[in-house]
């Protein structure tokens, strides 16, 4: 089955420069990220990834209960 899909040019450069990275055609990457993204993947985690996970590391040993605490210290909930 064939399917046109219209990208801006900011999307399309970034496309094609990522598929050059990895020496596929721009087509195969879009497949397989549309693929990766779709329910039914092989990937379990498929549509529903956590991007922001692993950004960084606190150093600052405060638990989430105390950052909770703090929070509502500051903005008064």
């Amino acid at each position: 089955m064939g399917l046109s899909v219209t990208l801006s040019d900011e999307v399309a450069a970034r496309l094609v420069a990522e598929a050059a990275k990895r020496d596929i055609t721009p087509d195969q990457l879009a497949t397989e990220l549309i693929t990766a993204c779709l329910p039914g993947s092989q990937d379990t985690n498929a549509g529903q990834r956590l991007r922001f996970a692993a950004i960084g590391a606190s150093t600052s040993g405060r638990a989430a209960a105390q950052d909770e605490q703090m929070l509502a210290e500051a903005f008064g909930r």
